[in-house]
């Protein structure tokens, strides 16, 4: 058994043998099993993370202590991450449960106030002894698809400025990059991103995963990104392969179906996992 992983710990190895961890988002213990079953096979590390918007759907009292429980029983190193946090309230009941590391989004408010909250909550995680992950700019869309937000690239000299007035250990960016499926191919803008990453001394982080081109994932990573968030191609891969297991006549009953959930969760995250080049790095 391993200790729960704590953000910056991953991240930092991450930054040092130049590969991203997956950040892979949950949404129950089917999922959890299939990114940590892929995570195992592949002597990975991994983050498992739920979004502040999704919580309607899977309660954080109920879903967050087997996120950590399932953590700490794996032999990967796998931090628990609550992503988008919206709220000090949830933010909070995040960290009590146990949680390594919290997402404050201040993306969509003032720079001045963005820096002031993102400060506030890095040091509540402080005391909790755990991370703290910010965002600057704006990635498109929003995190349960519900909005079509427009993208805001982040400025570097502005980045810089957010991080040192926050201490946060993980910098989200936005490039182009958008939650969600994308209508097109995205252009990322990769200069922005080189940019960005010679300022700002800690791992930056890339949302909106999904969709965007394994060599262009491969060049975020070469570029500076430690950390990529897959949210929707986790959600649509279970689908997926739920309703194909049906049309194949493969469920006759629960059990069938919740394999058939733990399976799609698997193929998702082994397809990333190999992209991102995390396998084989687990410390």
């Amino acid at each position: 058994m391993m200790a729960l992983a704590k953000l910056s710990e991953l991240l930092s190895d991450a930054k040092s043998r130049h590969y991203a961890v997956g950040s892979f988002s949950v949404a129950n213990m089917e999922m959890v099993l299939g990114v940590l079953k892929a995570v195992e096979e592949t002597n990975s590390p991994a983050i498992i993370q739920i979004a502040e918007v999704r919580l309607k759907q899977s309660p954080l009292e109920v879903i967050g202590p087997l996120m950590v429980a399932a953590a700490k029983n794996s032999p990967m190193p796998v931090a628990v991450h609550f992503d988008h946090g919206k709220t000090e309230e949830k933010i909070t009941q995040a960290l009590d449960i146990g949680f390594t590391s919290v997402m404050y989004d201040g993306s969509h408010l003032p720079f001045e106030e963005n820096c002031k909250n993102t400060a506030h909550i890095n040091a509540l995680a402080s005391k909790y002894s755990a991370d703290c992950e910010g965002e600057i700019g704006c990635v498109g869309g929003s995190e349960d698809g519900s909005e079509n937000i427009a993208i805001n690239c982040t400025s570097p000299d502005q980045a810089l400025e957010f991080y040192r007035n926050t201490g946060v250990d993980a910098l989200a960016v936005a490039i182009g990059n958008a939650h969600g499926n994308y209508k097109q191919t995205p252009h990322l803008r990769f200069d922005i991103l080189r940019q960005t990453a010679s300022l700002v001394p800690v791992p930056l982080v890339l949302h909106g995963g999904t969709g965007i081109a394994p060599d262009d994932f491969r060049k975020c990573v070469s570029l500076g990104i430690h950390k990529i968030n897959i949210a929707t191609a986790t959600f649509d891969s279970v689908e997926k392969t739920v309703r194909e297991s049906y049309e194949g006549g493969k469920i006759s009953g629960y059990y069938d179906l919740q394999a058939a959930e733990v399976e799609g969760a698997y193929l998702n995250a082994m397809k990333h996992i190999e992209i991102f080049g995390c396998a084989g790095k687990a410390i």
